[in-house]
């Protein structure tokens, strides 16, 4: 009996870790993504320049992603914020990281030293670490896969 009460709070105190990993999971990236879409709405020459340094697109769709990507971002943060459609959410999370991520990397094989825009529009700034820069997006695309994988589910509109 006493065994079984061990096991009973042992699963309790397990499952209420991954009930915290679930939270930061889905407030971090949302947190993540309100903060990088507010920067880039708020200089989006800057921003637009940022996108042009990776030099991967022609001129008419670096223009289209520096003017759609920041109220996209925005709008995924406050949407895994009140907690709408998650899973989703985490899943165009995830595809967006990987395609930062492919971005990042094919900028640091090409030797290109830039800031990366996605925290700082400012193309002057100090250029961004791709390694660093990589490490944390890997991490942020762990996130995502975890909160698809484990919704945290409380406090939310529409999981």
């Amino acid at each position: 009996m006493v065994r079984l009460e061990a096991q009973v709070a042992s699963r309790s105190l397990f499952d209420s870790a991954l009930s915290v990993i679930d939270a930061l999971c889905r407030f971090g990236l949302a947190a993540v993504w309100l903060t990088s879409g507010t920067i880039k709405m708020m200089d989006p020459m800057g921003f637009r320049q940022s996108v042009m340094a990776y030099q991967l697109f022609p001129p008419a769709v670096e223009g289209f992603i520096a003017q759609t990507l920041p109220p996209v971002e925005f709008a995924l943060g406050l949407l895994l914020a009140v907690g709408l459609f998650l899973r989703l959410n985490a899943a165009v999370t995830g595809l967006f990281m990987v395609c930062f991520l492919l971005g990042i990397g094919s900028a640091w094989v090409r030797g290109l030293q830039i800031n990366c825009g996605c925290f700082s529009p400012d193309v002057s700034a100090e250029p961004t670490s791709p390694f660093l820069a990589i490490v944390r997006d890997l991490l942020f695309l762990g996130m995502a896969v975890w909160l698809w994988r484990r919704p945290f589910t409380r406090w939310a509109l529409h999981p």
